[in-house]
């Protein structure tokens, strides 16, 4: 290493050293930052590494003299910092277990979301994306004063074997005398919550719902057929559609659209580095027949990665994203998800809830906008104050930050993500995201 890059590293250890203890500088809890230092560290040195090839240019050198401390502070707090708060509670997964759908399968985030419910009285609930029920299951038992619940899911092989599992809980609280509840599946999207809740009672678009789920995540049972075509590993049609019916399909898209939209979608949706390359080698199949199933679309992505950094874990990380961009592309998922989270909010009655799970940065990143300009924009009675209100929460240790404004209150300022049991036991729950907001 060159002394320049000696220099900056102690410089940036200096930095190091002061941003943690400094006595201005706090962060809660207390120790989670101190489980960073030594990934601070090797920000520190990736950065100084960095820094020692733009010697060689005398200008970048000079340039780099005046800004090394600012961006050495900008990494630390970046590595230091981290924009989301794991989760610290207990992963029962015996308990847990009897909600999956199958023996290895379990609810994301399962405990967690129980958790945001469970100082609620939920009378009424409805679950967006019913899945396997594996939530809805464990949210019903959780709460024996439920009197309506509403589960949506347009895929009609998890609506089928969700609402199996949902008629079969409401036979056995049947026998149970101080039960109520009655259950409503439909196979519909989450975009219909509106005339859905005022199709089972229009009275409850008056009250309002008290708990509110969406598990933006696609479920194992979608993963793991081939038909679908939704896996990077498994070879199938060219499909993608959560939604059978819909006419739009992922072959479509690659053979028929525009080069410009292919791009874009790539791009946009993938947040996909190498997209111009991949969009002309799409575009270009197309001479050739075109892609038609998703091994045909692997190999494409394959020809594009080979040689590159990652070996095969980076031909398979490019092609999840270029899977991703396709799914979200076919279904149309972003501008699904904004409107329907206003949507959902305004169903809400007074002290109701919504937790949404996402599970890539686009989806968080509109749960998180949208949640800000709800509390910005929506008023419930004309009136609202801009700090959250602390007596609803004091007894809900989850709660570590709020964001209060008019109309409602966000409950995670930053997201709760899965504790470290549950993503040793469920690898695909890592990038879990969950955020909640609560209607004043």
């Amino acid at each position: 290493m060159s002394s320049h890059s000696i220099t900056a590293a102690t410089a940036a250890a200096a930095a190091v050293k002061q941003l943690l203890f400094h006595p201005s500088f706090t962060l809660s809890p207390l120790h989670c930052y101190r489980r960073q230092i030594s990934s601070s560290l090797l920000a520190v040195a990736s950065y100084s590494t960095t820094l020692s090839a733009s010697t060689r240019n005398k200008k970048k050198l000079n340039r780099k003299d005046n800004s090394v401390t600012g961006t050495s502070r900008r990494v630390l707090i970046d590595s230091v910092v981290k924009r989301r708060t794991r989760s610290d509670k207990k992963f029962d997964e015996e308990s847990f277990r009897q909600f999956g759908d199958t023996e290895s399968h379990i609810p994301v985030m399962l405990g967690e979301v129980l958790e945001v419910f469970d100082s609620r009285k939920l009378q009424t609930f409805v679950d967006c994306t019913l899945g396997a029920a594996g939530h809805s299951s464990a949210i019903i038992q959780a709460h024996p004063e439920m009197q309506s619940y509403v589960g949506l899911d347009f895929d009609p092989v998890a609506h089928e074997k969700a609402k199996a599992k949902i008629d079969s809980i409401q036979t056995s609280m049947s026998h149970d005398s101080t039960s109520n509840l009655k259950t409503h599946t439909f196979l519909r999207n989450f975009k219909n919550i509106k005339s859905t809740i005022s199709e089972v009672d229009e009275k409850l678009l008056t009250s309002g719902i008290d708990g509110i789920l969406m598990d933006l995540g696609m479920s194992s049972m979608q993963v793991n057929n081939a038909k679908r075509g939704f896996s990077v590993l498994c070879d199938g049609p060219l499909d993608m559609r959560m939604d059978p019916q819909a006419s739009l399909t992922a072959e479509d898209i690659l053979n028929l659209w525009p080069e410009a939209e292919v791009g874009r979608i790539l791009r946009d949706y993938g947040e996909e580095n190498n997209w111009r390359s991949l969009q002309k080698r799409i575009v270009k199949a197309r001479l050739t027949g075109g892609l038609h199933s998703t091994s045909e679309l692997v190999d494409l992505i394959r020809s594009c990665t080979s040689g590159g950094k990652g070996g095969r874990q980076g031909w398979i990380k490019t092609a999840t994203r270029v899977f991703q961009a396709l799914r979200i592309a076919v279904n149309d998922e972003l501008k699904t998800l904004e409107a329907s989270l206003y949507d959902c909010f305004r169903c809400l009655a007074p002290g109701g809830r919504l937790a949404v799970i996402s599970f890539h940065s686009l989806e968080d990143r509109i749960v998180k906008q949208t949640f800000l300009d709800i509390i910005k924009s929506v008023s419930v009675d004309g009136s609202g104050s801009a700090s959250p209100d602390l007596k609803n929460v004091e007894n809900e240790p989850w709660i570590k930050q709020m964001i209060g404004g008019v109309g409602g209150t966000i409950l995670t300022k930053r997201p709760i993500t899965p504790s470290q049991d549950e993503e040793k036991l469920n690898v695909r729950c890592r990038s879990a995201k969950l955020r909640v907001i609560q209607r004043d």
